[in-house]
């Protein structure tokens, strides 16, 4: 395994004492690493429990400490307890991964340990908490743009829409995340849809959930296929989007135009529900006012609905 400098620079050889503190700190972790890293291995439970626990406060510590444990070898190991019995294991787990996961060539590392399925199988069967951090760390390894594509083609796009429609409120708003990353991918779009998370998206937009701007930037995404607008429609998504438009972030009232604007397109009966439920003067003054994108969009959509 190719091992990477924790410190990204050289030990100077004429070093001060703060130097010579840095050099045996790094040392100590990495004999406290080494040390659970062999725990992981173990048999017994109680030692996986306590290694998998202590990990994962290091990993969410410090970049130094992810770079050490990774070269320590644990990335592999920790991907094998994501399918262990014990809950405690493997919500530890799952979650040293995730915090892993934040340094860029850890996400190369965690992938090619072929993650991927294990994660899923986390987001199946897994306590609430180890489903959060197992959606996050989807969306986490989902930058790297080739993941998009295995991850929606592993299985995961079933299991995110129920942890978008039964999760925790954490667990939606990682689920909501993950999909949205997912969607960019359009391949992803049609799964998602047919695995019904619009029903889910347009309950989100409700202002109470907290959610509004990640469920309309993902309907926006979905709205660009026939199922998606389809859906959008019958979920009774349109009041939600136009309320957007008025009252959302700029860049939530950039997604929702971008919305509108296919439904609109596509249909006469969704031109006239956009009109109806007001919409032509706050896109009016998203026009003027908003992104540059927004402004398009709504100069766009006033178009079409003038017509």
């Amino acid at each position: 395994m190719r091992r990477r400098r924790a410190s990204g620079s050289l030990v100077p050889k004429t070093s001060s004492p703060a130097s010579e503190t840095r050099v045996d700190n790094s040392g100590l972790i990495e004999a406290q690493v080494g040390n659970l890293v062999e725990d992981l291995k173990s048999t017994s439970f109680d030692a996986q429990r306590d290694a998998t626990f202590e990990l994962r406060l290091l990993a969410k510590q410090s970049m130094e400490n992810r770079i050490v444990i990774a070269n320590c070898g644990a990335i592999s190991l920790l991907v094998d307890l994501l399918r262990s019995t014990d809950k405690r294991v493997q919500e530890n787990a799952v979650t040293t991964l995730l915090n892993l996961s934040i340094n860029v060539e850890n996400k190369t590392e965690i992938t090619a340990a072929n993650a991927i399925e294990p994660l899923i199988h986390v987001l199946e069967t897994g306590g609430a908490e180890a489903k959060e951090n197992s959606a996050a760390a989807l969306f986490s390894l989902s930058v790297i743009e080739d993941n998009k594509v295995r991850i929606g083609r592993s299985g995961a796009i079933g299991p995110l829409v129920d942890l978008l429609g039964n999760g925790t409120p954490r667990g939606r708003k990682d689920a909501t995340t993950a999909l949205f990353s997912l969607s960019i991918f359009h391949e992803n779009r049609r799964p998602i849809v047919q695995a019904g998370a619009i029903k889910y998206l347009v309950e989100l937009m409700d202002p109470a959930a907290g959610l509004v701007g990640k469920a309309v930037a993902v309907l926006a995404n979905l709205s660009t296929i026939p199922e998606g607008k389809t859906a959008i429609g019958q979920e009774g998504g349109i009041p939600g989007l136009v309320e957007a438009v008025e009252l959302g972030s700029a860049r939530g009232k950039e997604h929702a135009a971008a919305a509108l604007l296919q439904l609109c397109t596509s249909s006469d009966r969704y031109c006239r529900m956009v009109q109806q439920e007001g919409a032509v003067p706050p896109l009016v003054v998203l026009s003027q006012n908003g992104t540059p994108r927004a402004q398009r969009k709504a100069q766009s959509l006033l178009s079409v609905l003038r017509k």
